[in-house]
């Protein structure tokens, strides 16, 4: 499997790395949560984009992510907006949310990009592309916040991701069963030794799914989310707590 490097940040190797995300809904209040994140063992800084104001007007949303860069230099920056389908808090039309994509690509301020497999192929695979010319990473990803899809299907939308060319690949699921936790660990490990030719990221969400969250050492997930002052998915652990508990699996497996 090739890994990716961001900034010196090389995901796909050793302990799986942190992303804290940032989901002020003001300039000010983002600039807060930068200050707070000074402090943590953070690899990624995800701006979540779609807490932001009322309105997501490209030109508006590039020139915040130029502040926040100018707070991280050193830092992986991921942008996402990511649509209420998706879980997240706002909905925009497709041809919104590819120019906002785009802006953000080509203003230069960030390092990565979130793109939803869900957004169809080929709006991604344009924002995909247009992310490589300008020298921008891309995470593809899929959320399902009502169950946990089987094993196969897993694998499937992770596999497609693969195909549409994207740096890393992302699937977060809900489970209402302990073996739906399994399940996706199941999905994870399989990808691991088999599938995947890059960098994944996999997720069962709220507190039963919490060990997914501190295992991806183990089973391939390549990056796994911390928070700093407010969670944006559910299960999410303080991130200097999940930094403790990952370099203690760290130390157990190494002992194998």
């Amino acid at each position: 499997m090739k890994t990716v490097n961001v900034k010196g940040i090389e995901f796909g190797a050793g302990i799986p790395k942190i992303a804290v995300p940032i989901v002020g809904s003001s300039l000010h209040a983002l600039l807060g949560e930068l200050a707070a994140i000074k402090n943590l063992p953070v690899d990624l800084v995800e701006w979540r984009a779609d807490y932001y104001g009322n309105e997501c007007k490209p030109q508006e949303v590039a020139d915040a992510a130029a502040v926040i860069r100018d707070r991280i230099p050193d830092l992986p920056f991921l942008f996402t907006f990511r649509n209420k389908r998706e879980g997240g808090q706002k909905d925009i039309s497709r041809s919104a949310y590819e120019t906002l994509n785009k802006t953000l690509i080509q203003s230069g301020a960030i390092d990565l990009v979130d793109v939803e497999l869900s957004i169809g192929e080929e709006c991604a695979a344009s924002t995909i592309e247009t992310a490589h010319t300008h020298g921008v990473k891309v995470i593809m990803s899929s959320h399902d916040f009502q169950k946990t899809p089987s094993s196969a299907t897993i694998i499937k939308r992770l596999q497609k991701m693969q195909e549409l060319n994207a740096d890393m690949t992302k699937i977060a699921v809900m489970p209402t069963t302990s073996s739906d936790v399994l399940t996706l660990l199941q999905a994870t490990d399989q990808m691991k030794t088999i599938y995947a030719d890059r960098p994944f990221i996999t997720m069962s969400m709220s507190g039963t799914g919490v060990i997914s969250r501190l295992t991806g050492e183990l089973f391939g997930s390549a990056l796994t989310f911390g928070s700093a002052k407010e969670a944006s998915a559910p299960g999410q652990i303080d991130a200097r707590h999940l930094n403790e508990l990952l370099h203690f699996f760290h130390s157990q497996i190494s002992q194998e």
